[in-house]
């Protein structure tokens, strides 16, 4: 059947069921595909790009295209080096159809079941069952906001980055900018054109040397995931995937002063915040750039879920449901498995367990 909703089914049946069509489950669907496994791929989303779909208007990846590829098939270069969230959608939407992979969409799963020797995935287009299950839905349905005193008494306009579209809309405007990621960096330079901002972070933001991009972080994460896995030690250069790359938006910004940043405030107020030393400060808007936790929501029923919000795993197979691999939601599913370029390895060990388990089961 091609990619759609298509017919109500009841009862049918997969080898591998994958939930959620993103960067980690089209990894896993090439890799699925090659197997020469029997599988289905379940997205929320109307159409390819999982949560790229959401992505602000203005966003680039900080790592060349050749360096933010699925397997198989690598993104095509661009003429400004680093892809546009436009870009990505394209070449996750090319890549679906070059494989021919079996998506289902928009579907969604509501909950995983135990059914004697399979799972059963209930949706809202009926009701699926599965020898082995992929979950890959990612993040971005999940986005996490701090508890700050007083933001009952707030008027402002509070939005997640999650959401966050273009800086015309905050144009004028006393905007509050919380987060000390690339996205708080990048939405910083990018509303700070057109409105009065505070970047707020918990401690000094840490921005890389003009010249190191995501390849170069993915290549010294990788680095010291080897050596741990070796039991040695490894001299690898500071910086991490988590600090500020220099994309030029970010840089043009540093030219014009907007970097700078506060450290948290004390609480809010009906129109601002206060601040450690007393001293307030009108805020109309604020943009939350804290980041996101796994979209798990469809396995509570399996009661696996810890109190963290995660699911223990080996890898990415969990420990209390063996039917169950977990795919792309960080490093505690693989290292860089929430990057397009760090997805393949985690991906590729997730079907080979996966095809190993299905032969021994029989």
């Amino acid at each position: 059947m091609a990619p759609g909703r298509g017919r109500q089914v009841n009862g049918e049946h997969r080898q591998v069921v994958v939930v959620g069509g993103g960067q980690a489950g089209l990894a896993a669907g090439y890799f699925l595909h090659r197997a020469g496994l029997d599988f289905v791929i379940l997205d929320v989303e109307p159409a390819p790009g999982g949560a790229w779909r959401h992505a602000w208007d203005s966003l680039h990846l900080f790592s060349p295209g050749q360096w933010s590829s699925l397997p198989g098939w690598p993104m095509p270069p661009v003429e400004d080096t680093y892809p546009s969230r436009d870009q990505v959608i394209s070449y996750l939407t090319t890549y679906e159809q070059r494989y021919a992979l079996p998506v289902r969409r928009p579907v969604h799963v509501e909950r995983i079941v135990h059914a004697a020797d399979h799972l059963r995935l209930i949706t809202d287009a009926g009701t699926w069952t599965a020898s082995a299950v992929v979950s890959a839905t990612g993040n971005w349905r999940h986005p996490f906001i701090p508890v700050y005193a007083g933001v009952e008494h707030f008027r402002g306009r509070q939005i997640h980055s999650a959401i966050y579209r273009s800086a015309s809309e905050f144009a004028g405007l006393d905007v509050l900018i919380v987060g000390g990621g690339n996205s708080g960096a990048q939405i910083t330079a990018e509303v700070s054109r057109v409105a009065r901002t505070h970047w707020v972070t918990l401690t000094p933001p840490t921005f890389l040397p003009d010249d190191v991009d995501g390849r170069v972080l993915f290549e010294r994460a990788t680095a010291r995931w080897k050596a741990e896995q070796e039991g040695r030690e490894a001299y690898v250069p500071a910086g991490g995937l988590g600090d500020i790359v220099m994309l030029a938006p970010v840089r043009n910004a540093r030219a014009r002063g907007a970097l700078s940043t506060d450290r948290p405030f004390s609480r809010f107020v009906e129109h601002g915040v206060i601040w450690e030393d007393g001293s307030r400060s009108s805020v109309d808007a604020v943009i939350w750039c804290t980041g996101f936790r796994a979209n798990l929501a469809h396995l509570a029923a399996l009661g696996i879920v810890e109190a963290d919000g995660r699911v223990i795993v080996k890898g990415g197979h969990a420990v209390k449901e063996q039917r169950l691999w977990l795919l792309g939601y960080g490093d505690w599913t693989g290292i860089a498995s929430a990057t397009l370029v760090g997805v393949t390895r985690t991906a590729r060990t997730a079907i080979q367990e996966i095809s190993e388990y299905l032969a021994q089961a029989g």
